[in-house]
């Protein structure tokens, strides 16, 4: 079986539709309670997310000068738990998940933000001609499956078929102008698992209409990119011709579909949900998401209820 070790997280976007904080603050290094109930950055819950499925080594793409920054970040963050909150288990083991973050990361500078296809291929060195875990530097995730991670979910099917796998999600009509969508043929004997045929990238629903339908999701459903996949280093040798070429704007989209047309390559319907942070009320969205599905659930649920009462009350009152 094949063994993925590695993951990439690509976090070197200055989150312009976060303004004014992504000016201040890295947004991967925004606070939100994960779901063991303690507030982190963003990029240490995703990370986590990969560690916990079994990742081994990790890269941080990020814009110059930002590995640093994570760094002293990081180390802060370690030494204030340990000062802090001196003798309390918790600080403890939080500081320790710290450690095994710092020793295992490592960080790749996009030096020029050239498209989201380049910002992997900054990546090739550490990779190393290893299939690896794709992350999104401003997704987090919420899996349906009791002490199954999302990407714990994606690294499995990609080790027992041996291949790249992208995670989908079935997605209603009128959101798939926002994600990469595809469509394939259902595999046999393999509940949500589809062998990729064609990838478009942010498609208008007259378009997703036309190309994009796979037979057996609901009506009006579409397969859209879930935000994690497992790729091969053979996306290295296609990203290379795009970087070659100069391109100011290097995507991935199309080369997924050359992959697709080249390799096995595979998309499987993650039991779960995921969040992105760069939309408008995306943080807050996220941070719902994970406080009603870990340990905080019942004080996110109060706090809920009590925001919708105030809300109720404070709204006029028809004659």
């Amino acid at each position: 079986m094949m063994r993925i070790k590695k993951a990439v997280i690509t976090a070197a976007a200055r989150g312009v539709r976060l303004y004014p904080v992504a000016d201040t603050i890295q947004k991967s290094m925004l606070p939100v309670v994960d779901v063991d109930g303690l507030h982190k950055p963003v990029i240490q819950i995703i990370a986590e997310e990969a560690f916990s499925s079994g990742i081994e080594e990790l890269c941080i793409v990020c814009a110059p000068g930002d590995g640093e920054r994570y760094l002293a970040a990081f180390h802060s963050l370690r030494d204030n738990l340990l000062k802090s909150y001196q003798g309390i288990d918790w600080a403890k083991q939080e500081a320790e998940k710290i450690d095994h973050l710092l020793s295992r990361t490592q960080f790749a500078e996009q030096q020029e933000p050239r498209g989201y296809g380049q910002a992997v291929y900054c990546a090739k060195e550490f990779v190393n001609g290893e299939p690896f875990l794709l992350l999104l530097g401003d997704y987090l995730y919420v899996s349906d499956v009791p002490r199954q991670r999302c990407a714990a979910q994606l690294l499995a099917l990609a080790a027992q078929e041996e291949c790249a796998v992208s995670a989908v999600n079935p997605t209603i009509e009128h959101q798939v102008s926002r994600y990469g969508t595809v469509t394939g043929k259902h595999v046999a004997g393999q509940v949500g698992i589809y062998q990729i045929d064609k990838i478009i990238e942010k498609p208008s629903l007259s378009l997703a209409e036309l190309e994009l339908q796979t037979p057996g999701l609901r009506a009006g459903y579409y397969l859209c990119f879930f935000g994690m996949h497992v790729l091969t280093p053979s996306i290295f040798t296609i990203l290379e011709t795009q970087v070659a070429q100069g391109s100011t704007n290097i995507l991935l989209t199309p080369a997924l579909q050359e992959l697709a047309t080249s390799d096995k390559y595979l998309a499987l319907e993650v039991r779960g949900s995921r969040y992105d942070l760069s939309r408008k009320q995306g943080l807050l969205r996220a941070q719902l998401a994970l406080g009603l599905a870990g340990e905080a659930h019942d004080e996110t649920l109060t706090t809920l209820v009590e925001l919708l009462a105030e809300a109720n009350a404070r709204k006029p009152q028809q004659s």
